[in-house]
């Protein structure tokens, strides 16, 4: 789902609502200066060389230095993809037999142009889905005809409809709002309409349309209502924690997303959402044989999130960043568009991934979650065949805070029909770094002795943003997912004689483990209790693949 702090991932609620009852408009007299920035990159540092928890890329690119490595494939399932950005064009996968504009399906794979890889959230008109709403809702209305009846007897129901029925309960519960609720959203609305106004007139004064917090504060207005346009945004920037190197629209965009959102919520009570699949898409919904829909616009309507993403798995360094730097080099990335600014779609999850592992990826990076999932078999099915195919699947545990041995969180590595564990799933929290980028268990990320497996930097993360070749910073497990993808990526990429529950032990078994206080509490949050160090994976990997026979010793 995409939760609106940083698109997608971060409790937006904890982040924003806490401080929204204290604001004024009209107390804002000074500008709050923003603390010092982060360093870009920090999350590539080393923790002996930097006294930086990150994951010690320099080292380990020096360790690859002599190795010879091969190209991979990732496949990033996110809400859309810049495929015009300098750091990623050099890095998407093409797909070989497709030919780019023709409209034909060159390849006979059933998805026509897709160069790039696919589109699951539009129709063949070329429109997209942009806006839609949560699972939760779609669960309350499109049950509630089989359970909206107080004279239920569960136990004359068969098992999965009693399962069906508690999840039911749970949506109903879950849609009611409290009238503070509906307060803070008010508080907010009346925020981003002044938001707006000040923008337009530091947009005149300034004279550009985009600029970021630090540029505004740097900024000597003339006039009084310029100066106290310039007070009133940098005073509810620094509020609601924002970073100096935030965009203005990137700001403005987040919250009027998020504000959109909670509205749909409070009516989606009465009112059941539209029903995009029809009106948009036009599949058969609950075939998941009718896979062959969608289109080949990989970018779609909003492609923050997936631009983000994938910059920190595998962007170039360019000549505008020098100091930028993907994980993996040698990683080409595939884009499927499978997440909406809303909660995705079963259906579209195990498609994508489907198309993945039958169209060479090797790793699959999901960043995204939700809270219920009433067609989870379609995409544990999915996963089991990633599985069988050796293909990891990584993905972020989200960013409530919550206790995921306690609270639902989808996708997950259990595959309920089959009733195990996934062994090639991997879920994985958010660290910082408290010398950079907060303590070392984020605020926002959810946790859980059996339910994460290991932390990755996921706090102030510097990677691409779309439209202009842009870079900025983000945080939430969105992000921390793809640096575990990234290292995951390198693995396999120098050693491709290793599988992909191999790869994953070994970035389980090489985790490193801060001292403090502080960082002793990611012990009692996940399987590992560590962060996930590339230095250390790398050398273990070479480790195991020095004992196992390459397949060109086995010819011999």
């Amino acid at each position: 789902m995409r939760d609106l702090l940083h698109i997608y991932d971060i409790n937006f609620t904890y982040m924003y609502m806490k401080k929204l009852s204290i604001i004024t408009l009209g107390l804002f007299t000074g500008i709050t200066l923003f603390a010092q920035p982060s360093p870009k990159g920090w999350h590539l540092l080393d923790p002996t060389k930097d006294g930086i928890f990150g994951i010690s890329l320099e080292k380990t690119h020096k360790f690859l230095s002599q190795k010879k490595a091969q190209p991979i494939i990732v496949a990033v399932l996110d809400g859309g993809i810049d495929t015009t950005h300098e750091a990623l064009k050099p890095v998407l996968w093409k797909n070989p037999k497709e030919i780019p504009g023709n409209g034909i399906d060159d390849d006979g794979n059933g998805y026509i142009d897709d160069v790039y890889g696919w589109n699951f959230l539009g129709g063949k008109d070329g429109k997209n889905v942009d806006k839609c709403s949560d699972e939760k809702s779609r669960v309350f209305h499109n049950w509630k005809s089989r359970f909206n009846n107080g004279n239920i007897d569960t136990n004359l129901l068969s098992s999965a409809d009693r399962k069906d029925f508690r999840t039911w309960k749970r949506a109903e519960a879950e849609m009611q709002f409290s009238k503070d609720e509906e307060l803070q959203v008010m508080y907010l609305d009346v925020t981003l309409k002044a938001l707006k106004k000040h923008n337009l007139v530091l947009q005149e004064a300034m004279g550009k349309e985009v600029y970021s917090l630090n540029e505004l504060e740097k900024f000597n207005g003339t006039t009084k209502s310029v100066k106290e346009s310039k007070a009133a945004f940098l005073n509810i920037m620094r509020m609601l924690e924002m970073e100096a190197e935030e965009k203005n629209t990137s700001v403005i965009q987040q919250i009027e997303d998020y504000v959109e959102g909670k509205k749909r919520s409070f009516e989606a009570l009465e009112k059941a959402p539209e029903n995009y699949r029809i009106t948009l898409i036009g599949d058969d919904y609950f075939n998941i044989n009718d896979r062959f829909y969608g289109n080949a616009d990989v970018m779609g309507p909003n492609a923050m999130h997936g631009t983000h993403v994938s910059g920190i798995i595998a962007g170039r360094t360019s000549v505008n960043q020098p100091a930028y730097a993907g994980i993996a080099p040698n990683a080409n990335i595939m884009t499927l568009r499978v997440v909406p600014d809303g909660d995705e779609y079963d259906k579209d999850i195990a498609l994508g991934i489907i198309y993945a592992v039958d169209h060479g990826a090797k790793v699959i990076n999901m960043s995204f979650g939700k809270s219920y999932s009433p067609e989870k078999h379609w995409v544990d099915s999915a996963v089991a065949y990633a599985e069988k195919k050796d293909v990891l699947v990584i993905h972020a545990a989200g960013n409530e805070s919550n206790d995921l041995d306690i609270k639902e969180n989808y996708p997950n590595a259990y595959l309920m029909k089959l009733g195990r564990t996934a062994q090639n799933f991997l879920n994985i929290g958010a660290s910082g770094d408290p010398k950079v980028a907060g303590p070392f268990l984020t605020d926002f990320s959810n946790t859980g002795l059996k339910s994460v497996d290991l932390f990755a930097p996921g706090n102030k993360i510097f990677s691409t943003l779309p439209t202009g070749n842009e870079y900025g910073l983000q945080r939430g497990t969105s992000m921390a997912a793809p640096v575990v993808s990234g290292i995951a990526a390198l693995i396999r990429s120098y050693y491709p004689q290793l599988t992909a529950v191999e790869v994953k032990d070994i970035l389980m078994k090489s985790v490193v483990f801060p001292t403090t206080e502080d960082g002793a509490i990611l012990k009692q949050k996940s399987i590992t209790g560590g962060i996930v160090n590339a230095y250390q994976a790398i050398v273990l990997a070479d480790q195991i693949a020095s004992k196992k026979k390459t397949p060109a010793s086995k010819k011999k």
